[in-house]
């Protein structure tokens, strides 16, 4: 058995910058007190959510850190990683050990997709990079990356002690109750969609890599707590009343519209760095109209 890095909900936070373009520390300290006050379980910095692709080596090393003193151990921090490029992947990983991270979330390579030899020796090398010391939670989203982690990939990948988790998120319920049936043992699963949080603990997941905690982490952080509780109709009940919600955070490329949701939140700036860009006005006025339903503006 491997030990189970979290339980319940990881809000993949957002990256707020300033009109510049750098970094808003303040707000980000605000958004992370705002998830710790509210019930989450674990933050995810410099993920997808968090516009990964457009940090510097720097500015991830100093995210990474910022987010470590600020939380203060109350919640394991972990840290988005992984590249097409192993080089870069390796780094990141080693940065994000010195930097404080509890755990690392690495994403397949993408574009330049390999095959499972090539996939096994991609997370040796992160693995290594930490000096094998840091859990790694793969991440499998074939729609960005175009490579699919297959279910029997994993008798190879939970041979590599450090591999503890799975983000699932190629949205196929089936595959993640394969992989629990046949693995669950030896690596744990999480949700990587926000509308299946409950289908996949159902079948035994341990929670959810969450974009939509970012604008409603009590209702998601309580969802879980629910369900992990035994109390399944309070859960599926509370799923079923956020999910338009939920849904409207993915009416436009992630993390567009959870960018304009934090600003009408007040929680930071609706700024993105290219080749992202705002939420169009039609977008942005039916967001804002599903959130004055839910009473959050």
């Amino acid at each position: 058995m491997k030990k189970t890095l979290f339980e319940g909900v990881a809000t993949a936070v957002v990256t707020p910058f300033k009109q510049d373009l750098s970094i808003d520390y303040k707000a980000f300290e605000n958004i992370i007190e705002n998830q710790i006050n509210n019930g989450i379980n674990a933050i995810v910095v410099a993920g997808t959510t968090g516009e990964s692709p457009t940090l510097t080596k720097e500015e991830h090393y100093n995210l990474i850190k910022y987010a470590v003193e600020t939380v203060a151990g109350r919640v394991p921090v972990i840290a988005g990683a992984g590249s097409n490029a192993a080089e870069h992947a390796r780094i990141l990983c080693k940065n994000s050990k010195i930097a404080g991270a509890d755990g690392l979330l690495v994403v397949t390579p993408y574009y330049n997709k390999t095959n499972l030899s090539g996939l096994i020796e991609y997370y040796k090398m992160c693995s290594r990079a930490t000096e094998d010391t840091l859990p790694i939670i793969a991440y499998n989203v074939p729609s960005r990356t175009g490579l699919d982690i297959k279910v029997d990939y994993y008798e190879k990948l939970i041979q590599i002690d450090n591999i503890v988790a799975v983000k699932e998120a190629s949205g196929d319920v089936s595959k993640a109750a394969k992989i629990v049936a046949d693995y669950g043992k030896d690596i744990d699963v999480y949700s990587g969609n926000d509308d299946l949080t409950l289908p996949i603990l159902s079948v035994g997941g341990k929670g959810v890599i969450s974009v939509a905690s970012n604008v409603i982490p009590f209702p998601m952080a309580n969802i879980c707590k629910q369900y992990l509780g035994g109390n399944h109709e309070v859960a599926t009940n509370e799923m079923l009343h956020y999910l338009k919600l939920i849904n409207a955070m993915f009416m436009d490329v992630n993390p567009i519209p959870v960018k304009a949701a934090m600003e009408l939140k007040g929680l930071c700036e609706n700024i993105l760095r290219l080749p992202l860009v705002p939420l169009d006005d039609e977008k942005y006025q039916k967001l804002k109209n599903i959130m004055i339903k839910y009473h959050i503006v």
